[in-house]
């Protein structure tokens, strides 16, 4: 389903019954990136996924991004949509774009789930960001597809998922150049490390102990801003935790939700 939100159209899925819940995903992927969490999250929530600005079936405008105009796309589908209030899961940039909304809009989130993301820039993040994008729009998007998994996934997770490989594979070859750009510029960007003491909801960290691009570090470094989170570095995974250790990932998040959920 699409919604115009913010000037373009946002794709969306809405499933499950209960209290909203609100997932982003990682640059390069799609809403179906969280499609390992939907069995067990759709039998207590009503989940909503979208596609981030530039991504699958959302409109890919070009030009840069910043995280402002992609939580403007996010607080748009959500009024849209007449939802007052929900939960929050981003993993990378979705954790990034969960961090701005919570700022711009504070109210909105009951809780978030941060996974495997950041709140400040590396000293590099410019120059890589932009080697990225040049060899994207110079080369296609299938030239950064090897590299990208042997980033998101641990070497042995690799080895023996071929099929998973290959579903994220596709999915990066299939995101539109112009979007993954313009988020590149988005996420180059973040530096939000200073104003998190702004956030007074729950929120859980959650980082594979193998993330090199958000590594562990930049989640404990979130969690000490955050008074009152909980943070949980996750064995044998690396960026995309979420799909490589799916049932430690789930039972994490829903534990943490469940007492959120209690508390409220």
């Amino acid at each position: 389903m699409k919604i115009k939100s913010n000037g373009i159209d946002i794709n969306y899925e809405i499933e499950g019954s209960g209290p909203w819940l609100t997932m982003s995903h990682s640059l390069a992927c799609n809403l179906h990136m969280w499609d390992p969490q939907m069995p067990v999250l759709t039998k207590k929530f009503k989940v909503l996924r979208l596609d981030t600005r530039g991504h699958g079936q959302s409109g890919a405008p070009a030009g840069e991004y910043t995280l402002e105009q992609l939580a403007d796309d996010v607080k748009g589908l959500l009024d849209a949509l007449k939802i007052r209030q929900t939960h929050w899961a981003g993993l990378s940039m979705g954790g990034m774009i969960g961090q701005a909304v919570a700022l711009k809009y504070p109210g909105v989130f009951q809780s978030m789930v941060l996974a495997d993301t950041t709140s400040r820039r590396p000293p590099d993040a410019a120059k890589m960001w932009n080697d990225r994008i040049q060899t994207a729009q110079t080369q296609g998007m299938g030239a950064l597809v090897e590299s990208t998994l042997a980033r998101w996934f641990t070497e042995p997770y690799r080895k023996s998922h071929p099929d998973v490989m290959r579903r994220i594979g596709d999915g990066i070859r299939n995101t539109p150049v112009a979007g993954f750009a313009g988020c590149c510029h988005a996420i180059a960007k973040v530096d939000y490390l200073d104003r998190l003491g702004e956030i007074r909801i729950p929120v859980l960290v959650m980082v594979g102990e193998q993330d090199h691009g958000t590594p562990p570090e930049a989640a404990r470094a979130i969690h000490q801003k955050l008074a009152g989170s909980e943070l949980r570095i996750i064995p044998s995974a690396a960026h995309l935790s979420n799909v490589e250790q799916t049932e430690t990932f789930n039972k994490t998040m829903i534990a943490f939700l469940d007492r959120v959920s209690q508390r409220s």
